[in-house]
């Protein structure tokens, strides 16, 4: 149960951070367009896994990032390396999402 507790405490942390709280935003408009749309089951499916999966990996960003400036605050190559890579963890899992979300309304359309 204390596992449970702490990962919604870090889930809660998380929501804090700026980057996270758009994409959470971001992935509830996908929601409400899925609702106005009225997507089926399978759609809905691809809609869930790609919200959770941008989020998840935005939170991953995150504490990346944060493990960096422990390790640094000073400008370092090798931490600017870290960090743009782990932004890219989220750009490639968006532009997925983007691809999936351009397909179902295409189909609608």
């Amino acid at each position: 149960m204390k596992k449970f507790i702490d990962a919604f405490n870090g889930l809660k942390i998380a929501l804090k951070e700026k980057s996270v709280m758009i994409q959470c935003i971001l992935g509830l408009m996908a929601i409400i367009g899925g609702l106005i749309i009225k997507l089926d089951e399978y759609e809905w499916l691809a809609f869930m896994i790609c919200i959770g999966l941008v989020i998840s990996l935005e939170i991953a960003n995150s504490v990346i990032e944060k493990l960096c400036d422990l390790y640094s605050t000073k400008y370092d190559e090798r931490i600017k390396i870290i960090k743009d890579m782990a932004s890219a963890f989220v750009l490639v899992a968006s532009i997925f999402a983007l691809i999936v979300c351009i397909i179902v309304v295409i189909r609608r359309i």
